[in-house]
């Protein structure tokens, strides 16, 4: 498979328009050669064998069966199974029905897309979850501080007092800390167009405006930005109260997809293009771009840049170790999500085709 990079303008990335910048990654797969079965020739079978087909139509031990199966006793070309191989059924693989995966967006609230509570997704499966991350999926503190109210004696699971660390509660248990019960919080996610001079934080000693602002009036729940965004930077920033997706969309293991639209205070030189594409070396290690080229052939001072890592200002530093000032920083693509149709400053709630796209890396 070969993958060619090439920047446009009014030109979409997946059905999505990327506008000013476009970053087309076209794939080229050859599509596997499947003879047609009509055409595959077999030897005539002998009366006398094993296996073999009675002219009269009468099958013996063993012969192929009308579905077109091979039985023990068919003689194909060596490479017939090969060519003719199917795919894994679905057992097989060990995937889940297409039903069943579908029916996880059951359960969402009505008319608020994008959130589903641990309950409904615990009685679907009938799982049971750490007491800890129960207690934290309700929003009365992290699972650390969680595991501090356990050991301390403040949580009580069906009328009993739990003070072992790692205990599990099923989704018909009931929690309660402090003689309150615990009602686990809905999973929430929304996408936010951040605009600059906002802090990604949900708490600023300095006192500077945070992207919290932005979103107090979106849900109740405590959500959290995953990841982070410098202050001057905008664009694409996903907020949940989902810890397992928060930790798969910024765990440099999963290599989530960047794509941003980079502003310099000069042309680049073709020559700085070719460097920063084969990769430079910076104070905390090497880094190298996955694609890198001119966001238009009229403004050279215009870059699209494609990146996995999630360093911290790692935009920035690359191009400020070959010469030059990033002067504004748009990030247009994070992990499958666009700011499509979304306008600066503004959020709204992932579809549940969308959350269920990022928990399968569907968009990798």
């Amino acid at each position: 498979m070969q993958s060619y990079y090439y920047y446009s303008k009014n030109v979409t990335l997946l059905g999505v328009s990327l506008y000013p910048l476009t970053i087309i990654k076209l794939l080229f797969v050859r599509k596997p050669d499947v003879p047609d079965k009509s055409k595959i020739s077999r030897p005539d079978p002998k009366p006398g064998n094993k296996g073999g087909s009675h002219r009269s139509g009468q099958s013996a031990k063993g012969d192929s069966s009308r579905s077109g199966q091979s039985s023990k006793g068919d003689s194909r070309h060596p490479g017939d199974h090969k060519k003719l191989a199917r795919p894994p059924l679905t057992g097989e693989s060990g995937l889940k029905p297409l039903d069943e995966r579908r029916s996880r967006s059951n359960g969402h609230v009505k008319g608020k897309p994008g959130i589903k509570t641990q309950r409904q997704e615990n009685k679907k499966t009938g799982e049971q979850v750490r007491l800890n991350k129960y207690i934290a999926a309700a929003g009365i503190c992290s699972r650390r501080e969680a595991d501090d109210l356990i050991s301390a004696g403040l949580i009580a699971v069906n009328g009993k007092t739990v003070t072992q660390l790692g205990s599990k509660v099923g989704p018909g248990d009931e929690v309660k800390y402090n003689g309150e019960r615990i009602r686990s919080e809905r999973k929430v996610y929304l996408l936010l167009n951040k605009p600059k001079d906002y802090v990604t934080t949900t708490d600023d000693p300095k006192e500077r405006k945070t992207v919290m602002l932005l979103i107090r009036d979106a849900c109740s729940e405590r959500v959290y930005p995953v990841g982070r965004l410098d202050r001057n930077t905008t664009g694409v920033l996903l907020f949940t109260n989902d810890g397992d997706l928060a930790k798969k969309m910024t765990h440099p293991s999963n290599n989530k997809k960047k794509i941003y639209h980079v502003f310099l205070d000069k042309n680049l030189s073709a020559g700085d293009l070719k460097k920063l594409a084969e990769g430079v070396t910076l104070e905390d290690g090497f880094i190298q771009p996955d694609a890198i080229s001119y966001a238009s052939s009229e403004n050279k001072k215009e870059v699209g840049l494609e990146i996995h890592s999630g360093k911290n200002r790692i935009v920035r530093r690359m191009f400020e170790s070959a010469g030059y000032r990033v002067n504004k920083l748009d990030r247009v693509y994070f992990g499958g999500l666009t700011k499509k149709n979304l306008p600066r400053g503004k959020w709204r709630f992932l579809s549940d085709k969308e959350v269920s796209m990022l928990k399968m890396n569907a968009y990798e």
